[in-house]
């Protein structure tokens, strides 16, 4: 095999590792990553709070739009005109009530520096953030 290909399969190993990371900080909130939720995510109703989190949870709805590196890191959640909670784009922004922003970064494990390598867990911790749309 070239050092070409080798280099390609072991990125797209690098790439599945952090993504299959990824999933479980989402799904392990508070365990597997530190969840920190902005003043204006804040602000909503705790039982909006609480849906969008279950919706975090469980997210899947991955597109090369909002995953291009393959690495699962992002995503929105939208409220509808009806007030619940959905992660399917709405048909046009006047059915759109709010959105929700979810994003993971990689850090040290002193959370001081980018992490030097996202694939490895021992030196990498995942910060959570929920934010509004608007404050991004």
């Amino acid at each position: 095999m070239s050092a070409a290909l080798e280099n390609s399969a072991a990125a797209r190993e690098q790439t599945a590792r952090i993504a299959r990371l990824n999933d479980l900080a989402r799904q392990a909130m508070g365990v597997a990553c530190t969840p920190v939720a902005t003043a204006g995510f804040r602000s909503l109703p705790d039982a909006d709070q609480s849906q969008v989190r279950e919706l975090i949870e469980t997210f899947d709805a991955f597109t090369d739009d909002n995953d291009p590196h393959g690495e699962r890191d992002f995503g929105s959640i939208y409220q509808l005109r009806d007030r619940s909670w959905t992660t399917e784009r709405p048909r046009s922004q006047e059915d759109e009530c709010e959105r929700v922003f979810w994003k993971l970064d990689y850090y040290d494990r002193n959370l001081e520096f980018a992490s030097e390598d996202a694939a490895n867990p021992a030196i990498t911790r995942r910060v959570l953030t929920i934010m509004l749309s608007d404050e991004y």
